[in-house]
């Protein structure tokens, strides 16, 4: 799994104290992402983000900043044809999976971006606050995470799947871990 480079979110949400600094919200993203990854789909053998960076620390010159690639170029696929990840991308990721992987990495996971939506009806549309706060909560709206995650074959360079996972909760964090949760449903 590579890092997630993008994260975003709605300034109606108020959310910007909780998700702080951007390369924190970063790699909070990236820790829930593999925690739950792991604990969710452990018959797969995960290379997470840290992995990644330490392999491409012993490779300088040769293989691209995990945290410096444009992953996001993934979040939108095109509806009339077969996708590929698009050159420098896709032979970046090969370089990292065959570095991080031992050479037997074919699929790479790609957190395109994370982007946190202001959840609520209609009165959303009219800019007006529609959902409660939560009991025990500042006055703050609920948001949804708004995860899209792409399966890339690296030897090929197309994309295998590609969804938004989305989940609700009354910060991102929260909101996040549902939609990660949304991946692998019907487990706890």
């Amino acid at each position: 799994m590579v890092p997630l480079t993008l994260v975003a979110a709605e300034e109606s949400l108020g959310w910007g104290p909780l998700l702080g600094e951007r390369r924190a919200a970063l790699a909070k993203g990236d820790s829930v992402l593999g925690t739950l990854l792991q604990a969710r789909a452990p018959e797969v053998t995960w290379i997470l983000p840290g992995e990644l960076r330490r392999a491409a620390r012993r490779a300088p010159g040769i293989a691209p900043d995990p945290d410096q690639m444009g992953s996001s170029i993934l979040m939108r696929g095109s509806k009339h044809k077969p996708e590929t990840v698009p050159d420098p991308l896709r032979s970046e990721l090969r370089t990292l999976a065959a570095l991080a992987g031992g050479g037997g990495g074919r699929y790479v996971l790609v957190p395109a971006g994370l982007v946190f939506r202001r959840t609520g009806g209609p009165d959303q549309r009219s800019g007006e606050a529609a959902a409660r706060p939560t009991a025990g909560q500042p006055d703050r709206p609920s948001g949804t995470a708004e995860l899209t995650v792409v399966l890339a074959d690296v030897r090929t360079g197309r994309v295998g799947f590609r969804t938004v996972a989305r989940g609700e909760g009354p910060d991102p964090w929260t909101a996040l871990t549902r939609a990660v949760k949304s991946l692998t449903p019907g487990l706890p």
